[in-house]
C-alpha cells in the first residue's frame, strides 16, 4: 500500500516569521506522520493485528498509538481504501459549521436590533 503524505488537515497561512515557522514545523510533522503511516502499512502483515502493529511502531517512534491509528485510518480514507470522510471533506465540514455559527450569531443580532427599533417605534408619541 502506498499512501499520499497525510498532514492531518489544511495548511497554515503564512503571515509573518512566527507563522512561517509554525507552517514549516507542521510540514515537517506532516512528513513524519506520513512516514509513520507508511511504516504501519508496510509492516502490517508482520503483525497479528493492526493494533499490535500500531502499538509497536508508535512505541519505537515515541508517539501515542491512538494518534498513529487515527492517522493510519485517515490515510486509508484519503486513499479511498476505507469508508468515511476524507481530510478535505472534514475541512469543508468544519468550514461550513463555522459559517453556520457566524450566520446564527448575525441573525440573533439582527433580531435584537429589530426588536429594539420596533419597541422604540411603539414608545414614540403619536402625532396627528
Amino acid at each position: 500500500m502506498n499512501f499520499p503524505a497525510f498532514t492531518g488537515g489544511p495548511s497554515c497561512q503564512r503571515i509573518g516569521p512566527r507563522e512561517q515557522k509554525d507552517s514549516q514545523d507542521e510540514a515537517i510533522a506532516g512528513q513524519f506522520r506520513g512516514r509513520a503511516v507508511q511504516m504501519v502499512a508496510d509492516h502490517l502483515e508482520g503483525y497479528s493485528s493492526l493494533t499490535a502493529a500500531v502499538r509497536d511502531i508508535a512505541q519505537k517512534l515515541g508517539w501515542s498509538p491512538d494518534s498513529l491509528r487515527v492517522w493510519y485510518k485517515q490515510a486509508r480514507r484519503d486513499a479511498g481504501q476505507e469508508a468515511g470522510p476524507t481530510s478535505a471533506e472534514k475541512a469543508r465540514i468544519r468550514e461550513l459549521e463555522r459559517e453556520v455559527r457566524e450566520l446564527r450569531q448575525a441573525n440573533e443580532i439582527l433580531k435584537k436590533a429589530s426588536a429594539y427599533f420596533a419597541q422604540a417605534e411603539l414608545d414614540r408619541p403619536f402625532r396627528k
